[in-house]
């Protein structure tokens, strides 16, 4: 709360809207980064936490655009990839939640037709998803054999559930972002964006 209050005491003092965005968005990257931190410590911090630290970006990507929002997205990326304990929780931010706030908006204001934008989002999901679990299984070292429960290979089941949570989690974020623009940036940005 009181990195929220030096925002609301820069901007009341004037400061150059370049130091205030630069600012905003060290403040986003570094609450994201610490979110990642923590999945070394939370055990469902592993699907949860990635998800949080990605949605973050929805005010970066509402009050300045997406460029400076994949800049963001970079910087905790980077940092998570070197700081953060949980390497898989790292490859789901990088691999999906880092940067899904960022193509959503570039999926719903650029393209009309909105089956196509989601065929698009499931294809990009399902891609990352298959990426992601070939990158754990052969780079991260994680046995394929460890994927499998009571003979179920879940890998499969994960990719039907994650399909079906898609739809949840953008939804999710259409309603996070509705909130945004209501309530929380008109205590921040009151007089247009700085």
């Amino acid at each position: 709360m009181q990195l929220l209050q030096v925002l609301l005491i820069m901007k009341k003092t004037s400061v150059n809207k370049k130091t205030f965005k630069i600012a905003y968005c060290a403040l986003i990257a570094s609450i994201s980064t610490v979110l990642m931190l923590l999945t070394s410590f939370i055990p469902i911090g592993t699907y949860a936490l990635p998800i949080f630290a990605g949605a973050l970006l929805v005010s970066i990507v509402i009050e300045y655009n997406c460029k400076w929002a994949l800049g963001v997205y970079a910087v905790v990326s980077i940092l998570s990839s070197f700081l953060a304990g949980d390497k898989e929780a790292v490859v789901f931010f990088i691999a999906l939640f880092g940067y899904y706030p960022i193509l959503k908006n570039i999926f719903e204001s650029k393209i009309k037709n909105k089956v196509l934008v989601w065929v698009l989002k499931f294809a990009v999901f399902n891609a990352a998803a298959v990426a992601a679990f070939f990158f754990t299984t052969f780079v991260l070292g994680i046995p394929a054999e460890e994927y499998t429960v009571f003979g179920i290979y879940m890998p499969y089941l994960f990719l039907i559930l994650g399909n079906v949570l898609l739809l949840f989690y953008d939804k999710s974020l259409t309603t996070l972002v509705m909130f945004y623009v209501k309530v929380i940036s008109p205590k921040i940005f009151r007089n247009g964006k700085m």
